[in-house]
């Protein structure tokens, strides 16, 4: 059975090589932004890109958001920390760094590195919705039925999500209010089917 990563990867792999042999800043990362709403498959995808990237030969680094999200209710304020801490260093080419959450003491945890690598994958809500997000160079956004969405975060999360599955959906409701954030391609991850808009296969 194909899958989501199937579908997206022949585009992807030749974008990403595309960029990453084009004259850019010494050591300037390909960065490749995968958003979606909750359960819709993000970290999944996440891992196989860089399952494939380091196939290819390449470093890649990945930052997930939920390590920045200051709690269940900092989805929006995780936003500006990612760009001004971990993205704009990394398109001079430097290593970023954030201030982690530590979820089971609900309190800020320690800071993280991300290295510079060849490729840096940023996966997470919100990550196409921020200020920075015109920086990335790939923009993946992940679609589900809000049903299937909401089944595959509370099997993967349990008793810990289930309790603040509304408060959560509603912040993603109000960042994208707007409508979907601007991306590349667009992925159904229950029918493995993509739309490109700036790419192709």
């Amino acid at each position: 059975m194909r899958t989501t990563f199937d579908a997206l990867w022949p585009g992807l792999s030749a974008r990403l090589l595309t960029v990453a042999r084009e004259g850019r800043e010494p050591r300037r990362p390909v960065l490749v932004g995968v958003d979606g709403r909750s359960g819709s498959g993000k970290t999944d995808l996440a891992a196989g890109l860089a399952e494939a990237v380091r196939e290819l030969g390449l470093g890649c680094a990945v930052v997930h958001l939920d390590d920045l999200y200051p709690g269940w209710s900092g989805l929006a304020a995780s936003l500006t920390p990612l760009c001004a801490d971990v993205v704009a260093p990394l398109t001079r080419g430097q290593d970023g760094a954030y201030l982690s959450w530590d979820w089971d003491a609900s309190r800020p945890g320690p800071r993280r590195r991300v290295p510079a690598r060849r490729v840096v994958v940023l996966e997470g809500v919100g990550v196409l919705a921020a200020p920075c997000a015109a920086d990335l160079d790939l923009r993946v956004w992940l679609e589900a039925p809000a049903s299937v969405r909401q089944a595959r975060a509370l099997d993967r999360d349990g008793d810990v999500f289930a309790p603040h599955w509304q408060e959560w959906s509603d912040q993603e409701d109000a960042l994208f209010a707007a409508g979907n954030p601007p991306a590349d391609v667009v992925a159904d991850t229950v029918t493995s089917t993509v739309r490109w808009a700036t790419l192709g296969p």
